[in-house]
């Protein structure tokens, strides 16, 4: 809206044009580059700490962005079981031809140079399951680094170490969409309220009867270890191209430079009376 001020009698009439703010949106002439998917499964509500940390990520020159501002686009399934959301999250990655999907969980603080140091990562592309560390929300809270079922956290590396594991949790994990098309094509279709997705992470539940004990028993655990060892069992790595990586005996990778705080809803951050003294070098 342009208009234009005479001024006063006292003064000499000059016309000055009062310009307001014009604005436009410009359309990209080629198709976005699905690059990366992130996927943030959330309650709806999330400390400041962690908006900061999810919003002050260094963003790398060149990086595959969608709109002109420091964010970048992102999927976040409101309301969900973890499993479920992570369910919607895959089936839309797949289904939309991204190569990487990025899990950041709403209780997980990255350092500012999580993305940056993902970014060396993905132009490599020698790994196709990697995250980032983080500890329980406890006290003594342990880090969820796992070597092997029933064996507590595996302890023996420091802070700057890049350690294979065979079980992690998915609070800070980058998954190459090649294996998860694997698991995709594989699983069996379910109805999330008016949402077709496939069933890749599942939250283990099992309760059982055994009439010659005469006992019950029951099962259960994360959606995370248990997707962990669904790809280490039905050899889904190899079948995905990634063979070099399938050969070892601890074929995910965390990288201890990425190390994340898990905060609770009061702002306590995890570990939060000094536990990860120990990893220091």
């Amino acid at each position: 809206m342009n208009k234009s001020y005479t001024g006063t009698k006292a003064h000499k009439k000059v016309k000055v044009p009062i310009t307001g703010f014009n604005g436009s949106i410009v359309e990209a002439c080629e198709p976005i580059t699905n690059r990366i998917m992130i996927g943030i499964p959330a309650t709806g509500l999330v400390r400041i700490e962690w908006v900061l940390a999810r919003y002050g990520q260094v963003i790398p020159c060149n990086w595959s962005q969608s709109d002109m501002i420091h964010f970048v686009d992102q999927f976040s399934p409101l309301g969900f079981m973890v499993a479920d959301a992570r369910n919607l999250v895959v089936t839309k990655a797949v289904e939309g031809n991204f190569q990487w999907v990025f899990f950041i969980d709403h209780d997980t603080i990255m350092p500012p140079h999580t993305i940056l140091t993902w970014n060396e990562r993905m132009l490599k592309c020698d790994v196709p399951i990697f995250g980032g560390v983080y500890f329980t929300k406890g006290i003594p809270s342990e880090p969820l680094v796992y070597r092997g079922n029933g064996t507590s956290y595996y302890s023996n590396w420091k802070f700057g170490d890049e350690v294979w594991v065979d079980g992690m949790g998915m609070g800070c994990t980058m998954i190459h969409v090649s294996v998860l098309k694997v698991m995709y094509d594989e699983a069996d279709s379910y109805m999330i309220g008016p949402h077709v997705v496939k069933r890749i992470f599942q939250t283990p539940s099992k309760i059982g009867f055994d009439p010659q004990t005469m006992a019950w028993s029951a099962q259960s655990g994360t959606e995370d270890l248990a997707w962990c060892d669904k790809v280490r069992k039905t050899g889904v790595l190899k079948r995905a191209g990634w063979t070099d990586v399938a050969k070892k005996r601890f074929p995910f990778l965390i990288d201890t430079n990425v190390f994340c705080k898990h905060i609770n809803n009061d702002g306590v951050q995890y570990p939060s009376v000094g536990e990860e003294r120990r990893f220091l070098k």
